[in-house]
C-alpha cells in the first residue's frame, strides 16, 4: 500500500496531478477539488496521504491532505453503494467532522446534494455510515441540540440488551430500515425482533 507521497508537482490536470518523487518516479494522484485548488504550482513541492484503489484494469492513487481524510475515504469505499469517485466527492463537499454530523443527525438532504447520490442510495449510505463511524469515532461529537444516538444505533443497542449479538442485531435493523426508513426506535426494534423471530423458526 502506498500511504504517503511527497515530491515535485510535475503536471496538474483537471482532477489529478503528477507528483515526481526524488527517485525520479512520477505518480498520478487523483485529488478532490479543494486539494486541487490549493495545489502548488508546477515545479514546487507537495505531499499527500494516499490510498491505492486496485481494479481489474487499473491502479488508481487518491490523495488527501490529512491522515484523517485518508482514513475516512477508506471507510467510505467500504460502503456497498460508494465507489472511490463518490467517496472523494463526499470528502470534497464535507470534511470528516461534517460527515460525522450528517451520519449522527441522519441528514439525508446533505448527502443528496452530492452529485450522483439519490435519496435511496443516500439512505443506504447513512445506515452503513452510522454503523461504521460508531466504532471509528471520526469527527465531531453529536450536536447538543440533537438527542444522543440514532434510530439505527439505539435499535441495535436495544437488541444487544435483549441478548442478540451486535453483528446480528445490526444486520436485522439495517434490513428493516432499508424497507421503512421513517421508523422510530420503537418501531425499528419491533420490526427487527419480528424479522429475527421469523429467521429463528424457518
Amino acid at each position: 500500500m502506498i500511504a504517503y507521497l511527497s515530491g515535485e508537482v510535475a503536471h496538474r490536470g483537471e482532477r489529478s496531478c503528477v507528483l515526481l518523487t526524488p527517485g525520479g518516479v512520477g505518480y498520478e494522484v487523483h485529488l478532490a477539488g479543494r486539494s486541487l485548488s490549493s495545489l502548488p504550482s508546477s515545479g514546487e513541492q507537495a505531499a499527500f496521504h494516499t490510498w491505492l484503489v486496485v481494479r481489474e484494469d487499473a491502479l488508481d492513487l487518491y490523495g488527501f491532505e490529512s491522515a484523517t481524510e485518508r482514513s475516512v475515504f477508506g471507510l467510505l469505499i467500504s460502503i456497498s453503494k460508494l465507489g472511490p469517485r463518490k467517496a472523494q466527492a463526499l470528502l470534497d463537499a464535507y470534511d470528516p467532522a461534517e460527515l460525522h454530523r450528517i451520519a449522527v443527525e441522519e441528514d439525508l438532504t446533505a448527502l443528496t446534494k452530492v452529485s450522483g447520490i439519490g435519496r435511496k442510495t443516500g439512505q443506504q449510505i447513512l445506515l452503513e455510515l452510522q454503523f461504521k463511524l460508531k466504532a471509528e469515532g471520526f469527527g465531531a461529537k453529536p450536536s447538543a441540540e440533537k438527542p444522543e444516538g440514532t434510530v439505527f444505533s439505539d435499535a441495535v443497542s436495544g437488541l444487544v440488551n435483549l441478548g442478540y449479538g451486535e453483528d446480528e442485531a445490526a444486520e436485522a435493523v439495517r434490513a428493516v430500515l432499508a424497507e421503512e426508513g421513517d421508523l422510530d426506535v420503537a418501531g425499528a426494534l419491533r420490526a427487527a425482533l419480528k424479522a429475527l423471530a421469523r429467521e429463528k423458526f424457518q
